[in-house]
């Protein structure tokens, strides 16, 4: 299929922070009882206003982006974490706000055609907006800084390429299962880089426990 770099999906990692949000031990400013963002529990100690939620990937799962929805061409990474501040946690049912701060990838590997390595991918435009539901449901926005966007660096047979892709909004799923956020074959769309690089790449990636490391302890955090 020709050598070709593959598209990394930073912003889906802003989805999932957003989603995994979680309450403090000892609830703080902002904090209401029954919220939609719990610890310790479902229906638990509400998570204050400003924690810093935080998951690396679920065991056993690895992050994929791949060059068609459901294929296995792509790039695939061991590694990938994300950071985000609960900014509002209303009372159940009902959505809680985030702003995710940072989201990584690493360990990552390539088995596209012509593309020898990965150097690097990189997630721009942050923080981006994040919204959880009582239902389950997760959705990422494009920040006051631009879309979401993430930059993928590769080497190849004929040198370095750069590619880069943005999405306007991400969406994923939730579960008190393992407390992890799921994202599934979320598309960008290539803004810039040479020919070889994918017209659009497919993000998936479970995180899990979604951490409150504001608490002692760091508990899980469940979405009610």
């Amino acid at each position: 299929m020709g050598k070709r770099t593959i598209l990394t999906t930073a912003g889906i990692s802003a989805a999932a922070a957003l989603l995994c949000a979680a309450p403090a031990i000892a609830a703080g400013a902002g904090a209401q009882a029954g919220s939609v963002l719990t610890t310790g529990a479902a229906g638990g100690t509400a998570v204050a206003t400003g924690d810093v939620l935080s998951a690396a990937l679920a065991p056993g799962a690895k992050a994929v982006i791949a060059t068609t929805s459901g294929g296995s061409t792509g790039i695939t990474c061991t590694s990938s974490t994300f950071t985000a501040s609960v900014t509002g946690n209303p009372a159940a049912p009902g959505t809680a706000t985030e702003s995710v701060s940072a989201h990584t990838f690493g360990n990552c590997t390539t088995n596209v055609l012509g593309a020898t390595g990965v150097q690097s991918i990189t997630v721009g435009n942050l923080p981006f907006a994040s919204t959880a539901t009582s239902a389950g449901a997760l959705d990422v926005a494009a920040g006051s800084a631009g879309a979401i966007q993430t930059t993928v660096k590769l080497n190849t047979i004929l040198g370095a390429i750069t590619c880069v892709y943005t999405s306007t909004g991400l969406s994923g799923t939730t579960s008190n299962t393992g407390n992890t956020i799921t994202f599934a074959n979320q598309k960008f769309t290539r803004t810039t880089g040479p020919a070889t690089c994918p017209g659009s790449g497919f993000f998936s990636a479970k995180y899990g426990p979604v951490q409150d490391t504001s608490v002692s302890g760091s508990p899980s955090v469940f979405v009610n």
